[in-house]
């Protein structure tokens, strides 16, 4: 059976290189602090043998990702997933790997019992705000109005062997 590259699907223990590689290179292109393929895979090992987080993969060799972390939540049963990073390598762009993993993600959080999902968008980036609108992700609240915000305070040192 021969699969498109807009095929998604959850990644597995044997993506973890491919799926470092990946991350490695999505802060490289936009020129944000990364440890570096071995230390993400490591990380990427742990964390996605548990079930709060999962990535989503396409492309065949790998071209895009997804990486989902669910946490719990007192006001939302089942725990809040966010999309931590989607990325798809400069070739691939404009393919539909974008949409087939965060259409995979969103089925695979409710999976797994998570009753909401977050995306966090910077505001200059108007079209990922168009990208994740088309897929139910409005920047405003669509019964208020309001704008929605994630504020951030980093607290310790989080990619130590950044470069």
């Amino acid at each position: 059976m021969t699969t498109s590259d807009a095929d998604a699907r959850l990644a597995t223990t044997a993506d973890v290189a491919d799926l470092a590689a990946l991350l490695d290179a999505f802060n490289r292109e936009y020129d944000e602090p990364t440890p570096g393929p071995a230390l993400l895979s490591r990380r990427l090992a742990d964390l996605l043998g548990t079930e709060s987080t999962f990535a989503v993969v396409s492309g065949s060799p790998l071209a895009a990702f997804g990486l989902v972390t669910i946490r719990t939540n007192v006001w939302v049963t089942g725990g809040i997933a966010l999309l931590d990073e989607l990325y798809t390598v400069p070739g691939k762009r404009g393919r539909g790997l974008g949409s087939a993993i965060v259409e995979l993600a969103v089925l695979e959080a409710a999976r797994r019992g998570a009753g909401e999902f977050e995306i966090e968008v910077d505001e200059p980036d108007v079209d990922a705000h168009r990208f994740y609108a088309r897929h139910g992700f409005p920047v405003r609240d669509p019964a208020t109005g309001d704008r929605a915000f994630v504020l951030r305070k980093q607290i310790g040192d989080v990619t130590p062997g950044a470069h």
